[in-house]
C-alpha cells in the first residue's frame, strides 16, 4: 500500500509555536504579548519584534474584528489556494491591536465593506492544523 505523498502546504509546527497551533485546534486564536514593553504581535514568536525581549507569552483574544482591506483572488496555482478559487484575500484588525493576513469566508466579495464586522471562525486543513478564517459578525 503507497502512502500518501508528503503535503508541503502545511505550515512546520515546532515547539515554539505548538500551543498556538493546539489552540487553533480547539477554536481558541492566540496572539502573543511581550512581558517587558506590553506590546502584542501576530503571529506568535518566541521574540517580541519591539523590542527583542524573550519575554513572550499566549493570550487568547475574542477574534473579533473589522476588515482592514481584501482582494478577492482568482487565480492561484499553488496548494491549498488552488482548489479555493475563487476566494477572498484579507487583512483583518482584530480588537486586541494587530493585523491578520487572512480569507473571509462565508461572504460574496461585492458585499465586504472596509470597517466590518468580523468573527474569527476556524478551518481544519489537516488533521494537525487548524487555520483562522474570518465571517462576517452575527449581530
Amino acid at each position: 500500500m503507497a502512502s500518501a505523498a508528503p503535503r508541503f502546504d502545511l505550515p512546520t509546527i515546532e515547539d515554539e509555536t505548538r500551543p498556538f497551533w493546539d489552540a487553533l485546534r480547539e477554536g481558541r486564536l492566540m496572539i502573543a504579548r511581550c512581558g517587558a514593553c506590553g506590546k502584542v504581535h501576530y503571529y506568535p514568536r518566541p521574540m517580541c519584534p519591539s523590542c527583542w525581549s524573550e519575554d513572550v507569552s499566549l493570550v487568547e483574544v475574542t477574534g473579533r474584528g473589522t476588515l482592514y482591506t481584501w482582494s478577492t483572488v482568482y487565480v492561484n496555482d499553488l496548494p491549498p489556494f488552488n482548489t479555493k478559487v475563487p476566494y477572498v484575500a484579507a487583512q483583518v484588525d482584530l480588537e486586541e491591536g494587530v493585523r491578520l493576513t487572512t480569507m473571509v469566508v462565508d461572504a460574496a466579495p461585492q458585499d465586504l465593506e472596509i470597517g466590518m464586522k468580523l468573527q474569527v471562525v476556524f478551518e481544519a486543513i489537516s488533521d494537525d492544523v487548524t487555520i483562522p478564517v474570518f465571517a462576517p459578525a452575527r449581530s
